[in-house]
């Protein structure tokens, strides 16, 4: 039985055998209310009190009864709780242990400091992909949550070492300080920078002039959401249509149309080919709207004849079953 519903049982067995212990001792002895209750506890206890007035025999006949099975009643109550106890504490530990193993085996993975709105949206994303992330939050309430979601966090303070070093900051691919103090995420920036000086770090920033302070802490990329938000509401009103489809591109649940980015490794078969022919668009259907090149170069509406390079990040948009094959053969799989 769940540790919870036994302790439960056994508190309402317990209470019970003291209710009818009471009314026994009322209906047999003829007593009082409070004095059927104390003779009900102290027999129960077994505390050897004296009897609270003389027994008749019927009244000596409950009590037997009544030391006979409150006794173990109250050995089965006292048991359910040390279990709740004992076992509450030994699921917390070895789920922790658990989390600290899944964290330690991660390679390339995100990290997310802060699980507040920004926060939470970024994971639901990242889920949705998949992408392996690990949450740095201190609330020991959102870590209540994040624990029954299944999603890998560290309970602690972001600014701190220790803390991104449980997150596995050496092994990751980026880091995302998403939390609402705009002075946090400056010394998130420089630890997080301290740590691992090749790590992609992108910052949250709320006010004017902070962004320029998250570049110089060793932010790689930084965004305002409440600029993009204004933006995007103007776009709404402005270019209807251009949110539409941006919506239907981006959406991670839409099944009809997929915006992605991809990187041709070295040991791919599109290296060397042009657009035309590597089939893309012939075969599969997928336009290329953009090519970064590995110079950091964007080549926007590429024309069909250019040549396709390792290292080239191709943006495209596609139905998602044809991205995933691009992706496969892109990857050199």
């Amino acid at each position: 039985m769940n540790p919870v519903r036994r302790l439960r049982l056994s508190l309402f067995i317990l209470f019970a055998t003291i209710g009818l212990g009471t009314v026994g001792y009322a209906l047999i002895e003829g007593w009082g209310l409070f004095d059927a209750l104390y003779m009900t506890v102290i027999t129960l206890a077994t505390v050897g009190f004296r009897e609270v007035h003389p027994l008749s025999d019927h009244g000596r006949a409950f009590t037997l009864l009544l030391i006979i099975f409150g006794a173990g009643i109250i050995a089965y109550a006292i048991g359910s709780l040390l279990q709740f106890m004992v076992e509450g504490q030994l699921r917390a530990i070895l789920g922790r242990k658990k989390v600290v193993k899944q964290i330690d085996k991660l390679q390339g993975h995100y990290i997310i400091c802060g699980y507040g709105r920004i926060g939470t949206l970024i994971s639901s994303e990242f889920r949705s992909r998949p992408v392996p992330f690990v949450v740095v939050e201190r609330d020991p309430e959102l870590c209540e949550r994040l624990a029954a979601e299944g999603t890998l966090f560290v309970q602690g303070d972001a600014t701190d070492d220790e803390a991104l070093i449980a997150a596995g900051i050496q092994r990751a691919k980026g880091l995302i300080t998403a939390v609402a103090s705009e002075t946090a995420n400056v010394y998130i920036t420089l630890t997080a920078r301290g740590l691992n000086p090749d790590l992609f770090i992108l910052a949250r920033c709320g006010e004017e002039g902070t962004e320029k302070k998250l570049i110089r802490a060793g932010a790689t990329k930084v965004i305002s959401p409440y600029k993009i938000g204004a933006h995007r509401m103007a776009w709404a009103v402005l270019r209807p249509s251009v949110v539409d489809f941006i919506d239907i591109a981006v959406g991670s649940k839409n099944l009809e149309l997929q915006l992605e980015e991809i990187r041709v490794a070295p040991g791919s078969t599109l290296i060397d080919k042009t657009l035309m022919s590597s089939g893309m668009r012939r075969d599969w259907g997928i336009m290329i709207i953009a090519i970064k090149k590995n110079s950091g170069q964007m080549m926007f509406n590429p024309e069909s004849t250019t040549t396709i390079e390792a290292e080239d990040v191709l943006i495209t948009i596609g139905e998602p079953p044809a991205i995933q094959k691009l992706e496969k053969v892109a990857s050199g799989g």
